[in-house]
């Protein structure tokens, strides 16, 4: 494919969509992953979070078909992003209050970073495999592709971010879209066809009771937290 031909761009133009279509919930988890920060280091965890995310993702793309073909990879993506949710939408604030400042912050930056980079290679299965069919087996469209993604995701969070320091439902809204794609994985996965097969309302019920499930346990886990500072600061 010629660098500059009319094929180039148009497949270029396609990885640039399929990205931007497919990393909504990617923007998602960045912003629930930094919205514990301090504002000041939020930008850094989200840029930090994203570039390595795509540098990782941009390598796994060249094996996306070997890695969609092993069994289990879906069935332990979605368990994991599954935990992911509930991880996001629970306060953990509790756990380090007493911890020094400058502790907690580099700690929650390296923690927010962590997070961004496994969720993101998690969720990142449809958009791989997307890139690897629209590029063909061309690897500059790949990285050219995916990079001009990364400023799209950022800002993505950028604005989730100011709406979960507004409206704190939205934080029960994205782990909800988590939990979703996390059901969605477990339905697609080869192992579990049977399960699914078995009857029209069985991948509806699913869906259903792993986001209910990430909600309920993280709003129990929110509620729990809250009664316990309260404790501490009556006594």
């Amino acid at each position: 494919m010629d660098w500059i031909s009319a094929d180039f761009f148009t497949a270029l133009f396609a990885i640039i969509v399929i990205n931007v279509v497919l990393s909504g919930d990617n923007a998602i988890v960045i912003a629930l992953a930094a919205r514990k920060l301090p504002k000041p280091l939020r930008s850094r965890a989200i840029i930090g979070g994203t570039a390595a995310a795509i540098a990782l993702r941009v390598a796994a793309t060249l094996f996306v078909v070997w890695l969609l073909g092993l069994p289990g990879l879906h069935l332990a993506g979605g368990v994991m992003l599954v935990w992911i949710a509930y991880q996001l939408v629970a306060s953990d604030e509790s756990s380090d209050a007493y911890a020094e400042p400058s502790t907690r912050a580099t700690s929650g930056i390296w923690s927010a970073i962590r997070t961004i980079i496994v969720a993101d290679a998690v969720m990142s299965l449809d958009n791989m495999l997307g890139v690897a069919g629209a590029a063909e087996g061309n690897f500059v469209l790949v990285v050219l592709g995916l990079l001009i993604s990364i400023p799209i995701m950022v800002l993505g969070s950028n604005v989730i971010l100011r709406l979960v320091d507004r409206y704190s439902f939205v934080i029960y809204l994205g782990a909800a879209v988590l939990a979703w794609t996390a059901a969605k994985m477990l339905i697609d996965e080869p192992w579990l066809e049977d399960v699914v097969t078995s009857g029209g309302w069985v991948p509806g019920a699913i869906q259903a009771l792993v986001v209910a499930g990430v909600l309920l346990a993280g709003f129990l886990q929110n509620r729990s937290s809250a009664q316990g500072e309260k404790g501490a600061s009556g006594t």
